[in-house]
């Protein structure tokens, strides 16, 4: 079950941010926090600069999907990690942006 992985309530996110542990990236700001639970946990926001619903919903799906295909790497990771995309995210290919953000995730420790 994939939904087991994702972060949803807004105390969460807030605690997550509020850990001030970060990676910035051309398309990403990536906040992190070590977890208790074993399993590596995320969240994605897209905020109303990148464009309409139609437009942040769209990131949103390709930034899960993303996240779900580099799920297997992260596995013995027990983080909880808030992704934000940043609007630079449009400008390239849905295969630069997964290589960015492998990247990035290889980088929280």
């Amino acid at each position: 079950m994939k939904n087991i992985n994702i972060i949803k309530k807004n105390h969460e996110f807030q605690s997550i941010i509020g850990n001030k542990r970060f990676i910035k990236t051309k398309g990403f700001v990536i906040y992190f926090k070590k977890n208790d639970l074993n399993r590596f946990r995320y969240g994605v926001s897209v905020g109303k600069k990148m464009g309409n619903a139609v437009l942040r919903n769209r990131v949103k799906r390709q930034v899960r999907s993303m996240i779900y295909e580099l799920l297997n790497d992260q596995k013995e990771k027990s983080y909880d990690v808030v992704l934000m995309a940043r609007i630079m995210i449009l400008d390239k290919s849905y295969e630069e942006n997964l290589e960015d953000l492998r990247k990035s995730l290889l980088l929280i420790k």
